[in-house]
């Protein structure tokens, strides 16, 4: 297919499905546009997908499954290593794609890719990943093992803002465990989404195996409730976050929905002041805020609370700017429907009587007029019931609130009904121990902003940021799909005495 952005281009692309190995003009009447945020230029069209080539879709990966399955690990594995060396390969030209569909700096969607990559990698330790357990002579000559076996066809529904890292944490693990996958990428940024798909094709993927299909609400509840689709892997907002957890959970599907979030960052006095606060800016601002596991609170405990003029000095020297341009630190958002929600969230805190300390509204970029731009913006005076409080606005925004002590900032993170990820800062050893014991968050960084754990660990976000037992990539990922299989075998030689009937449950 290789979609590829032209600025110059006459006539657009038409991005294309992916149905059994091979890229389909969708029939379907309802195109959308893809737009370059920090310009309006648009791109190039992505159809939504009709019910019938989303089924088409299903069919050949339920075909590819009865042979794909049986496809010995090493054979998987070396697919995935061929994979690894062609996003290497092809990283840059990516870059270039993720950024002018997205926004990202050049260096954040190396970056978005790179994180992808690491799974990617991981997956090429799948020999050792599903093997199963083994125990013998449980009883009287009898044996027992399990076996991890994959479960069928599966589907993933990524958002707008790694439109990279996320489809890599998904179809890689998802087929080298030997299922088959339909993805349904964000319909407002799938072009590097499919240039990845498309390395995964040259790196051997057979047909039918890996799928791609676009569209919106009606193709996410088609692939909720197909009957031949046994999981589906979500990551977005909240709101259809739960939707796709309910929906394909009530027609039997395993789900893992990972959903939104209000990260906090507690500073206690001891911290390094200098490394703090730039790991504070950088978390807040970095990808325009956009970040399901951004930093966008920060609780100053005690006299930490004197640091904000040093915070808002550091974020004041931000450059907001195109992602494709040198030294952007802060790009556009996604949309000029996320630039007004995080424009009307900004003057809620105004009206709500927080203390905005920098305003990022109304940023002009020289040479980019139209683009969607929020400057870095901080508020500090913030109360638990404000809606930049409650909120996640997903901008550039970063509020700040004020406690004594670090049982107060512990108390406070634990009421907040989010638990994606929570960080520290502190030269307290003791302190450290405590906070990460009693707080209630899934991921906890000591001294880190953003503590996304590296790919042999697994994505353990809580409570309201997260439906379903079992996180993305990981061991997780490798139970989410796989199914165990428990074997009791007795073998017995043509000898062996005959001890007759045994009715009894016990075997000896």
């Amino acid at each position: 297919m290789n979609v590829s952005v032209q600025p110059n281009a006459s006539k657009l692309d038409d991005v294309k499905l992916l149905i059994d190995g091979q890229w389909v003009a969708s029939t379907t009447q309802e195109w959308r546009d893809i737009v370059n945020p920090a310009t309006q230029q648009v791109l190039a069209r992505v159809p939504f997908a009709t019910t019938d080539e989303v089924d088409a879709a299903v069919a050949a990966a339920q075909r590819a499954f009865k042979t794909w399955r049986l496809t010995p690990l090493g054979a998987r594995m070396r697919i995935m290593l061929k994979l690894q060396a062609l996003i290497r390969e092809h990283s840059k030209r990516i870059a270039q794609t993720l950024s002018a569909e997205q926004g990202k700096t050049i260096a954040d969607a190396e970056g978005d890719i790179f994180r992808g990559l690491e799974v990617v990698e991981h997956a090429c330790s799948i020999g050792s990943l599903q093997m199963g357990e083994f125990a013998e002579n449980v009883a009287g000559g009898v044996d027992t093992y399990t076996l991890r076996q994959p479960i069928g066809v599966c589907a993933g529904i990524t958002p707008f803002n790694f439109p990279a890292m996320i489809p890599l944490w998904m179809f890689p693990m998802a087929i080298v465990c030997g299922n088959t996958f339909v993805l349904k990428p964000s319909e407002q940024d799938p072009l590097s989404t499919v240039q990845l798909v498309e390395l995964a094709l040259e790196a051997g993927v057979p047909p039918g195996v890996l799928n791609v299909v676009h569209g919106g609400k009606e193709v996410v509840d088609a692939l909720c409730t197909h009957t031949d689709i046994k999981a589906v892997s979500f990551v977005g907002s909240t709101a259809v976050g739960t939707h796709v957890y309910d929906l394909a959970g009530k027609h039997g599907k395993r789900v893992q929905s990972m959903m939104g979030a209000k990260n906090h960052a507690v500073v206690l006095p001891d911290a390094n002041r200098e490394q703090t606060l730039n790991a504070l800016v950088g978390a807040a601002f970095g990808a325009a805020g956009q970040r399901c596991m951004a930093t966008s609170v920060a609780v100053l405990v005690g006299k930490s609370r004197e640091w904000i003029p040093d915070l808002k000095a550091l974020a004041q020297k931000l450059k907001v700017n195109a992602g494709s341009e040198p030294g952007t630190d802060v790009g556009p958002v996604i949309s000029r429907r996320a630039l007004e929600r995080v424009t009307g969230l900004i003057d809620s805190g105004v009206q709500e009587g927080a203390k905005l300390e920098l305003d990022g509204r109304g940023v002009q970029v020289p040479g980019y007029e139209q683009g969607n731009f929020v400057g870095p913006t901080l508020f500090s005076g913030v109360t638990t019931d404000m809606q930049i409080y409650t909120q996640e606005i997903f901008g550039p925004v970063l509020i700040t609130l004020e406690v004594d002590t670090l049982d107060d900032a512990i108390a406070l993170v634990n009421a907040n009904p989010f638990g994606n990820g929570v960080g520290l800062f502190t030269q307290s050893g003791a302190a450290a121990r405590k906070f990460q014991s009693e707080i209630d968050v899934g991921q906890v960084g000591i001294n880190i902003p953003i503590p996304v754990p590296v790919p042999s660990f697994s994505f353990t976000g809580s409570r309201g940021s997260k439906l379903g037992d079992l996180g993305p990539y990981g061991k997780q990922v490798v139970q989410f799909y796989t199914q165990t299989k428990t074997v009791t075998a007795r073998w017995f030689d043509d000898d062996s005495v005959n001890d007759g009937v045994n009715t009894t449950i016990n075997l000896k």
